[in-house]
């Protein structure tokens, strides 16, 4: 029986493993972490004849040729070149990351590739939305809280029941550069970016390099999908994407090619072909989300929708009863004519100035987090022309207070916590009359929180407690 490592406890290595073993290896996955509930899942996959190493860092020096293992698969967390991933392939093993391996396992299935630095999450969710609401089995899956390898293990594999009464019609991913980065082979029927914008760049070190894995996904695709309004994408334009699909919310005169989907009076556009006649296939007010980058989301999400073959009486029933994702400008609550918003997925400037230019204002912002590298400039230009207010939270509060600062805003404070910043951001929405209280940090939330979700949670707890007052 072959040996096969998986890097990483979270729920997609978990369900890796599991998959393996359901292909016959034998099966052991390591974390350098460890925790009480770490230690339950590990007995109960211990159960399953899973090896469970925790605190526990994978070696392949010295290791004897026949104890290493002939296939690694690595969780999309895991930096493509840490020293026993180099060491790992200098030795043939091979190494590939769980969203490879969740496409081997179902790549008899058609799948649509959503990546783009923002915009990821709301376009996957709304593609899926409306495949369904064309009666398709479409699970969205990837970054977007469903492990891609918890797919392959409900509905792919060799052990997959094809008596199965309703198998799956399209996996709808939404793809991190980590994941692609770790992918050789996976090859989505459609491929959409969203945008492109400085991000991951401690991992990714340069630009170039950044654009280079995305760019890996939508080359591995049979139909191209690009956001014509990024400002990144739209110079790169039709030099290296001739054959693509491109959009635009500015009409048919924002295209940048001779098909494409636009909004001209109020309507999705499609212009299937170069030589077809321009098609209306949906009211861009159906979309009960705002912002001019939702109707981007919107654009391409369609675009995915009619490449698919998807008929406009589903579309429009789809986008229509989209109510949105969580943690993206999620509306909260209302308190004294004062609406609570969680945009905790603003984890780098330029969603969080998205976030701001999406709002009411004047607003009050809670910002602040593990902060990333990257330009601010347009955010604290956002921040100087709508926030009445704003209050810092985390690591990067001090580090925050300094740049406002620089660019001439001075009202601004450090609550430290979530628990402290809602209160003081309400006094302050009072004070000054504030629309909205906005929580877009513009950072990771890792000094604080496991994660973006689990941060967006805080701020709604806090919230509706404070509200209930």
């Amino acid at each position: 029986m072959s040996k096969a490592h998986v890097i990483g406890f979270g729920k997609s290595g978990v369900a890796a493993a599991r998959l393996l073993k359901r292909e016959g290896w034998e099966v052991e996955i390591g974390d350098n972490n460890t925790s009480p509930n770490l230690l339950v899942q590990q007995q109960e996959l211990a159960a399953e004849n899973i090896t469970v190493k925790l605190g526990y860092t994978l070696e392949l020096e010295g290791s004897h040729l026949a104890s290493l293992p002939k296939l690694i698969v690595v969780s999309p967390g895991v930096p493509w070149d840490i020293p026993q991933l180099v060491k790992a392939r200098e030795l043939g093993i091979e190494t590939i990351g769980e969203m490879e391996f969740a496409w081997r396992n179902l790549s008899t299935v058609p799948w649509i590739g959503i990546t783009g630095t923002n915009g990821k999450t709301t376009t996957t969710a709304l593609t899926a939305a409306i495949f369904q609401a064309a009666g398709l089995n479409a699970i969205a899956c990837g970054n977007i809280g469903y492990a891609a390898t918890e797919v392959a293990l409900e509905f792919g594999g060799i052990n997959y029941p094809s008596s199965n009464k309703n198998p799956l019609d399209w996996v709808i991913g939404e793809i991190s550069s980590y994941q692609i980065e770790s992918s050789s082979t996976f090859s989505p029927r459609i491929g959409i970016w969203t945008t492109f914008t400085p991000d991951h760049l401690a991992r990714h070190k340069t630009l170039d390099n950044y654009y280079n894995i995305k760019a890996q996904l939508l080359r591995r695709s049979e139909f191209q999908v690009f956001n014509g309004d990024d400002v990144y994408l739209r110079k790169i334009g039709t030099s290296e994407w001739s054959n693509a699909y491109w959009t635009s919310v500015n009409g048919k005169e924002g295209l940048l090619s001779e098909k494409g989907f636009y909004i001209e009076d109020g309507w999705v556009v499609e212009k299937i072909t170069a030589s077809s006649a321009p098609l209306r296939i949906v009211k861009a007010e159906a979309l009960r989300m705002v912002g001019v980058h939702n109707l981007q989301n919107l654009l391409v999400s369609v675009a995915a929708a009619r490449l698919a073959g998807i008929e406009p009486e589903a579309i429009i029933r789809g986008v229509s009863e989209f109510s949105g994702v969580a943690h993206r400008l999620e509306y909260i609550c209302t308190w004294e004519g004062i609406d609570f918003i969680n945009d905790s997925k603003a984890t780098n400037y330029d969603a969080a100035e998205v976030g701001l230019a999406s709002v009411k204002s004047p607003v009050v912002l809670i910002a602040g987090g593990e902060a990333k590298e990257g330009d601010d400039t347009a955010w604290l230009g956002k921040i100087k022309e709508k926030a009445a207010a704003v209050v810092l939270i985390g690591n990067a509060a001090s580090f925050f207070s300094k740049r406002l600062q620089e660019v001439g805003y001075t009202n601004f404070e450090d609550a430290g916590t979530m628990e402290k910043a809602i209160p003081r951001a309400a006094e302050l929405a009072k004070k000054y009359a504030a629309s909205v209280i906005l929580l877009s940090p513009a950072c990771a939330s890792f000094d604080q929180y496991p994660n973006f979700e689990i941060r967006g949670d805080d701020f709604r707890k806090v919230s509706l407690e404070f509200v209930g007052k």
